[in-house]
């Protein structure tokens, strides 16, 4: 019961994540006939940046991640480049393009490669229905790029090369715990925030006006900074994979969004599109793994609480929920439904 209270917990902040994110789409599109697409990436993420600085006061911790190790540092440089550099500024590339609703809808392509590269790169296990729900998210896809005609087939091409780019950041930001989501977060908006602004900005010249690049750092600081920072917690507790299925409902809240505030009407291949990739993500809630597995000795940071059966460590304050700190896992031996976490990184057999 308490393992289930706890993934009740990450599953409500993955749909507020979802939410968020979803709304940039529409957004953004809104703003993509002021401003270039690259700059436009750079000011979401530096407002990403400025998202999360309420709760990097408020954990009253802070860790430079060249400070947190070797490791930390590659994760978290991989995940500026991929998610932070290059992810935003493809996507905004294809939105120009294509429509707000069906560009939503393709951004469903992040799971498909979350799962393959999850599966084949980052040793998380996947069942049969795992894979027909990629291959049922990959048709919607392909319907939705061939709605939109020859234009939309190089805005799909465009936006499956940004979802590639996420998915690897999925990956690497899942496994980040030298510092906490807040400060991967910070991290990646200034880098990617600074590096996209200088080159479309200044040396492309598409910043746009003043009021322009307020509401841009505005969604960004939303849609970019507290989701991602929000999705980051999620990723870590359910493991890339799972926390993606949540995060999948960001798309149908970016379509929803698209209809009621661009005006654009829903198209039938659309509709099709949708219930491919709701069974799709059927296929995948449903999906089932446990067995008897063993934890070696770890010391790491991450959030977490102590009604998991995963941190058995003491606090002076046992008042202590949902909080951030380096800890110590002693070894374990034990057997129960799990997920790719932080903490179930280990392999399987093929009759697993």
């Amino acid at each position: 019961m308490t393992v289930r209270r706890n993934n009740s917990f990450l599953l409500a902040i993955g749909l507020v994540s979802a939410f968020l994110f979803g709304a940039a789409t529409p957004a953004s599109k809104a703003l993509l006939n002021d401003v270039q697409p690259q700059a436009l990436a750079g000011l979401l993420y530096l407002g990403a940046a400025i998202g999360v600085l309420p709760v990097l006061f408020r954990e009253r911790t802070f860790c430079l991640p060249w400070r947190a190790g070797r490791r930390t540092i590659t994760l978290l440089s991989g995940a500026i480049l991929l998610g932070g550099v290059l992810g935003p500024w493809l996507l905004l590339l294809g939105l120009r393009t294509a429509t707000s609703g069906s560009v939503s809808l393709l951004l469903n392509l992040e799971l498909v490669a979350t799962i393959f590269l999850g599966h084949l790169v980052f040793r998380e296990y996947l069942a049969t229905r795992g894979w027909l729900a990629a291959a049922g998210t990959l048709l919607a896809a392909v319907l939705l790029a061939l709605g939109e005609g020859s234009s939309g087939l190089f805005s799909g091409l465009l936006v499956g090369a940004a979802c590639l780019c996420w998915g690897f950041d999925n990956h690497l930001t899942a496994l980040i715990d030298g510092i906490t989501p807040a400060q991967t977060t910070l991290w990646k908006g200034l880098v990617a925030g600074l590096f996209n602004l200088v080159i479309g900005g200044f040396v492309l010249g598409g910043l746009g006006s003043g009021m322009i690049i307020l509401w841009a750092l505005g969604i960004g600081a939303l849609s970019y900074g507290i989701s991602v920072m929000l999705y980051i917690t999620t990723a870590q507790g359910l493991g890339a994979s799972r926390s993606q299925m949540v995060f999948s409902t960001a798309p149908f809240f970016g379509l929803l969004l698209s209809l009621l505030f661009l005006g654009e009407s829903l198209t039938s291949l659309q509709i099709i599109a949708a219930f491919i990739i709701i069974g799709s993500l059927a296929l995948l809630f449903s999906e089932q793994h446990g067995h008897v597995h063993r934890h070696n000795r770890m010391m790491h940071e991450h959030w977490h609480r102590h009604d998991d059966g995963h941190h058995s460590h003491e606090h002076d304050d046992l008042s202590v929920t949902v909080h951030t700190h380096r800890h110590n896992h002693e070894p374990v031996e034990h057997e129960h439904a799990h997920w790719p976490d932080l903490h179930h990184r280990h392999d399987h057999g093929d009759d697993e």
